[in-house]
């Protein structure tokens, strides 16, 4: 377990355009943010789009379109594309632009939730969109839906259909044993790669021992046919990579999951969070994936087979 998978989520569809000038908004942004996490060490870019004009997160095929080729053409990076694109789309939305590209990954939530942003309205009285602060606002009344039908129906098309893997986002203890469920039905491929999410309120939060009650239970419904890697969202970010990355896991950073670099110092770029997080796996005497290296660990089909 020397070889350790970088994972960057670039943009995501949380944060808001007032919060950072270096969240990435226009196609431009986001294919140069990518591809310079990628010459960092990222061998997997996980993507969300974003309508340019207005920074809100968008499920066009034609904003996604904008970037992936350029991606695909400057870096070998593993392209991972979200199923879970924003709480607030329809599940039809959000799988319009992974059906039509057919990437190697897409990264897909294991159950319905509370997506509780609310909190991150702060003391903030200024926006640059008239969208931003209801959208946080109201999320106290947000769920995410992805029930049974809606995880078998993604498993199917994108994965059966279209040849990806996943990336299985685990919020929660119960989403182990609904990845389980489905693995019992047989409609998932192994080696799973499972991502602990951490932090999120809603989801389980971004304490060592939770870590570490995850991959005991991992452990026990999966034994040796699982790789893990966790995220943290904020302020734990890179604590938490260093405690998985020492159990053996995998790691992911990007501005989707926290804006910052250290306390109180916004991150510049994606490029930024890992080269941080790589000098940190590094460390614990942690040799970083390649980007062909990630593939063969969990077993994509290769970048020739996209549709981008």
């Amino acid at each position: 377990m020397s070889k350790i998978i970088i994972s960057c989520a670039i943009t995501g569809s949380i944060h808001t355009p007032s919060m950072s000038p270096y969240l990435p908004v226009t196609a431009e942004a986001i294919a140069a943010q990518a591809v310079g996490a990628a010459d960092a060490g990222a061998a997997i870019l996980h993507l969300h789009a974003r309508n340019p004009e207005t920074g809100q997160p968008s499920a066009s095929v034609e904003h996604y379109m904008a970037f992936l080729p350029v991606i695909s053409k400057t870096t070998d990076a593993v392209v991972n594309m979200t199923t879970g694109g924003s709480a607030v789309m329809s599940l039809e939305q959000r799988l319009a632009a992974p059906l039509a590209a057919e990437p190697e990954m897409c990264s897909l939530n294991m159950g319905t939730m509370n997506f509780a942003l609310y909190p991150m309205l702060g003391k903030r009285t200024e926006w640059l969109h008239d969208w931003e602060e209801p959208f946080l606002r109201n999320s106290d009344d947000l769920v995410f839906r992805n029930t049974p039908r809606d995880i078998e129906g993604v498993l199917r098309q994108m994965g059966q259909e279209r040849g990806a893997r996943f990336e299985f986002e685990c919020y929660d203890v119960s989403h182990l044993y609904m990845l389980k469920h489905f693995a019992d039905r047989g409609l998932i491929r192994t080696p799973m790669f499972i991502q602990f999410v951490m932090g999120v309120l809603g989801g389980i939060a971004a304490e060592p021992e939770h870590l570490a009650h995850l991959k005991q239970t991992a452990d026990k419904l999966f034994g040796d046919s699982y790789l893990f890697s966790v995220l943290a969202a904020g302020r734990q970010q890179m604590e938490m990579a260093r405690l998985g990355a020492s159990m053996g896991g995998h790691v992911r950073v990007g501005l989707e999951d926290n804006l910052y670099i250290a306390r109180g110092q916004l991150a510049k770029s994606n490029a930024e969070q890992v080269e941080k997080v790589r000098g940190v796996v590094e460390a614990l005497g942690r040799v970083v994936a390649t980007p062909d290296e990630a593939r063969a660990m969990l077993g994509l089909k290769g970048k020739q087979m996209v549709a981008f």
